[in-house]
């Protein structure tokens, strides 16, 4: 595989998980990355998805559009277009878009994700 891959989000394959669809933008899936996945998660108005926890991996989360909340044991952060939030390894937190409009943010993780590995209804 190529070290150059580019992808438009229009092509990037979605997974409708619980409460939003995620968008891979690129990953070990279709690239030669093998530290990284990053993706872009939609939660329509009012999705308030379970939380769930990231067993392996660390997450950083971009706001692009929407309003919202990042809800964990710890806190909550307010979620706006603009803001960034890190959530370590290991800390269960849940997206709550109380919006009334889309809540569109970029997700990226390392280690890789495997798209929905880690929601509740999966065991993962």
């Amino acid at each position: 595989m190529s070290a150059l891959t580019a992808i438009h989000r229009d092509d990037a394959p979605a997974y409708h998980l619980p409460g939003r669809d995620w968008l891979l933008l690129l990953g070990p899936e279709n690239s030669a990355s093998r530290n990284l996945t990053i993706g872009v998660a939609i939660f329509p108005a009012g999705s308030a998805p379970a939380p769930h926890v990231h067993p392996a991996q660390e997450e950083i989360v971009y706001i692009v559009s929407g309003r919202g909340r990042l809800v964990t044991p710890e806190g909550t952060a307010a979620l706006a277009p603009g803001t960034a939030v890190f959530i370590p390894v290991g800390l269960e937190h849940g997206t709550v878009n109380d919006g009334d409009e889309p809540l569109e943010l970029v997700s990226v993780f390392s280690p890789p994700v495997v798209p929905g590995s880690y929601e509740p209804s999966t065991g993962g």
